[in-house]
């Protein structure tokens, strides 16, 4: 499975703390955005995730503990929206 993580919130920049939480815990719950009373948890478990995508426009914070990653494969999409649109 690849984790997606996650274009609309930037977690890298902004919520790298709960991200490494949820590692630590093993899972993620997921809300269906078409029926917002479904719920699913989703493995973290390193057998699970074939890999992670960070998109991110900052990845600064979760530098210090990219180690946490070691068990993972992992990559990072980094977006300058600015840097975009002068070209």
């Amino acid at each position: 499975m690849i984790i997606s993580c996650s274009r609309r919130t930037d977690i890298p920049a902004f919520y790298s703390d709960w991200f490494f939480n949820r590692l630590r815990e093993g899972y993620v719950s997921v809300r269906n955005p078409m029926n917002s009373n479904q719920v699913r948890n989703v493995s973290l478990a390193p057998a699970d995730v074939d890999c992670i995508v960070f998109w991110t426009k900052d990845p600064t914070p979760m530098l210090d503990r990219i180690h946490l990653l070691q068990d993972y494969n992992y990559y990072f999409s980094i977006y300058d929206h600015a840097l975009r649109q002068r070209h």
